[in-house]
């Protein structure tokens, strides 16, 4: 609760990633969502996702990456479009030479895939939530 009596929400509004490279990060995240970092530092990088919710590019944590060690979390993206959207960006981004770690398949939330980052770190597509 903030001094005037109301509760305060609290909810995430920036997603961190751990990079080797925030510039070469930024050109790879800058190609598959077609947009252009906002903060620009030697190190960080951030694309505004609306809403105040950013992603982040971090280097400064760059000499704790190691390959080995298993991601636990993957960016999400949700489209709208159902199976033809979602197969149409898994093309795309093939033909750009994006490594595909799951290829197209039904869970059950949908069609989704997986690619890999340059750092290993994963980003799902699937359908969003209706």
């Amino acid at each position: 609760i903030n001094g005037r009596g109301k509760t305060t929400v609290r909810l995430p509004n920036q997603f961190l990633i751990y990079v080797s490279d925030a510039a070469s990060a930024a050109a790879f995240y800058g190609e598959l969502f077609d947009a252009k970092p906002e903060v620009l530092s030697p190190r960080y990088m951030t694309f505004d996702l609306g809403g105040g919710v950013v992603l982040a590019l971090w280097s400064g944590k760059s000499r704790d990456l190691d390959p080995a060690t298993p991601r636990n979390f993957e960016v999400g993206i949700l489209v709208d479009g159902g199976s033809n959207e979602i197969r149409a960006i898994h093309d795309e981004w093939v033909a750009k030479g994006v490594e595909v770690v799951e290829e197209p398949n039904e869970d059950v939330f949908g069609l989704t895939f997986v690619i890999s980052d340059l750092d290993g770190n994963r980003v799902r597509v699937a359908p969003a939530d209706h």
